[in-house]
């Protein structure tokens, strides 16, 4: 029986859904490959890195794993697998918006095509899962907003540096691009999410005071006060208007309540803080 290019990605990935290091090497076997005789092996490194973080603190575990990082990862994984398979002449047309953004980074590798990508297989699913995130605990719940926050902002960085860095907007392709150091700021949360699954359990508070300094000045500094323009841009960079219901005001609320707003202001550093968003004003 002939397989399309759905079929074969829909049955790659499920040979290694209850394998995590089975996931992670599918995620890397994709940039093994050369595109115009240039190798894509560098857009791998924020990937693999944040899935060697998903890995180490257990959320893509078949027993006592988070379904809901298991769902978005796998979103992620079968998207780009199909994109892969029809790149390299398997048959078939692809299934979604998010495909369709994989072959365009295939067929014209940039940082940009990445990051659309990327972030629409993501988005995607964020959105196709929401219905599992009331099964994970108050501050995993949070930090699904968090990581969203991040990869939105890495994004703009590149598309709309302006938005993204105000004065500074010469600066966004050098911190931006996924293949260099500097987009480690932002992608690389090893520094934002702990190294556990699940969490203890202490407040928010504790969490809050317990950041690294620097991920603070970044968050509430230059992250935090561009909320609604980056969920803007990226509804529009991506053609996802389901995110204008991913945040509320200039709060997001993904899986984080409104209520609960207060997490995304803070009293500390507020020297550096300001500082952060004078030099980065829109």
């Amino acid at each position: 029986m002939a397989y399309d290019a759905s079929e074969r990605a829909g049955e790659l990935v499920a040979a290694v859904r209850d394998d995590p290091s089975a996931r992670l090497r599918l995620a890397a076997d994709f940039y093994e490959q050369r595109v115009g005789g240039h190798s894509i092996k560098p857009y791998r490194r924020a990937e693999v890195a944040f899935m060697k973080w998903q890995l180490r603190c257990g959320v893509l575990r078949a027993e006592g794993g988070s379904p809901w990082w298991r769902a978005v990862n796998e979103s992620l994984l079968r998207d780009a697998t199909e994109a892969d398979l029809l790149f390299n002449g398997e048959v078939g047309s692809s299934t979604c918006r998010s495909v369709d953004f994989w072959l365009a980074f295939l067929r014209w590798p940039s940082p940009e095509a990445w990051y659309r990508a990327h972030n629409s297989s993501i988005v995607a699913g964020y959105l196709r899962h929401r219905d599992l995130v009331d099964a994970e605990g108050p501050l995993e719940r949070f930090f699904m907003d968090v990581a969203l926050l991040r990869v939105l902002y890495a994004h703009c960085l590149l598309v709309r540096p302006r938005v993204a860095l105000g004065r500074l907007s010469m600066l966004g392709g050098l911190l931006g691009d996924p293949r260099r150091r500097g987009a480690d700021l932002f992608l690389s949360l090893k520094d934002v999410l702990p190294d556990a699954y699940p969490l203890e359990k202490v407040g928010i508070d504790k969490v809050l005071a317990d950041e690294n300094y620097l991920s603070r000045i970044i968050d509430y500094g230059v992250i935090a006060p561009r909320i609604p323009q980056l969920y803007e841009h990226a509804a529009d960079d991506l053609g996802e208007p389901g995110l204008a219901g991913l945040y509320r005001d200039e709060f997001p609320v993904y899986a984080w309540s409104y209520e609960e707003r207060h997490v995304w202001r803070t009293a500390r550093s507020p020297f550096a803080i300001g500082l952060a968003r004078a030099v980065t004003q829109l």
